[in-house]
């Protein structure tokens, strides 16, 4: 027989596993729709719709996560945000978990949730075509290895990452950021030689990837913040209710215009800058995290 964590991890699995089966054979028409009719005013309605559906699903599985324990949110800097604005948002990476916080801390308050996926995801069956229709901007990127034999291709991945993001004009956009690029442990922290206590090495490339490629639509960054004070869980152990705790704060920071359309790759000014910028901000998240756990202790 399983225990009461695990009965209770097998039905909220389950209840999470319906929940997307549901949503998804809902949202697959409407996507082949999508594609069949390639005019824009349409895709566009279509888009709406089913956004609509994937932030129906996220609102039933936080539902089912707030059914299968009692977890304490402690979150602070949703006031001021908005919901027709658009967004970059960067955070700290601790676990798989981090993607549920996220969506059900800005679900309704933001527009729509999304981040960056490499083009080979877009033939992931059934999911690649999800990501697609929901507008998730998928990039390319060259290694500096690549580019040295194939010099022709420079500036193809920004090219086309900005074709993707495209869509997006005229309407309001969040993206999502984990600008660590992995999840934090204590053996990439002391493999890494990390300066910071709580964090890794920030990745500043990819955000300024992101600035080149969409910055002028962002209105602002939400620097985000988050700590478990009894430690990271994975996704079982939310399915199990064992997320008793969660702290989350956001601040919302101005993007400052020079970022916005530098080139990270071969402007080593404009490098130094963005990452001095990435810099002070990870130095502030490290003390902010040193002082929430040490208050969560009281």
């Amino acid at each position: 027989m399983t225990d009461d964590g695990g009965m209770k991890g097998t039905i909220a699995f389950s209840l999470i596993a319906l929940n997307t089966v549901f949503w998804s054979s809902l949202l697959l028409p409407f996507a082949v729709l999508k594609f069949l009719i390639p005019i824009r005013g349409w895709q566009r309605f279509l888009t709406g719709i089913m956004v609509w559906m994937a932030e129906n699903w996220i609102s039933f599985n936080s539902f089912v996560f707030s059914i299968a324990g009692r977890t304490r949110w402690d979150v602070e800097g949703l006031e001021e945000l908005q919901p027709r604005q658009s967004y970059l948002v960067s955070a700290n990476h601790l676990s798989w978990t981090d993607i549920v916080v996220l969506q059900h801390v800005f679900n309704h308050r933001i527009p729509f949730l999304r981040f960056f996926l490499k083009k080979e995801l877009m033939w992931v069956p059934f999911l690649g075509i999800a990501w697609w229709a929901l507008d998730y901007p998928y990039m390319r990127r060259y290694s500096k290895e690549y580019l040295e034999k194939h010099p022709e291709k420079r500036g193809k991945d920004l090219e086309a990452t900005r074709k993707a993001c495209a869509r997006f004009r005229g309407s309001p956009v969040s993206v999502l950021n984990f600008l660590e690029g992995t999840r934090f442990t204590a053996d990439k922290h002391r493999r890494q030689q990390s300066p910071y206590r709580h964090l890794l090495r920030p990745k500043t490339g990819g955000l300024a990837f992101v600035l080149q490629a969409m910055g002028s639509q962002f209105h602002s960054l939400l620097d985000v913040t988050i700590v478990y004070p009894q430690g990271p869980v994975s996704f079982w152990d939310l399915c199990q209710g064992r997320l008793r705790h969660v702290i989350v704060r956001i601040r919302e920071i101005s993007i400052p215009i020079e970022f916005l359309g530098g080139d990270y790759q071969n402007d080593p000014v404009f490098r130094e800058k963005i990452q001095n910028w990435v810099s002070n901000l990870w130095e502030e998240k490290d003390q902010l995290i040193s002082s929430l756990k040490s208050g969560s202790a009281l």
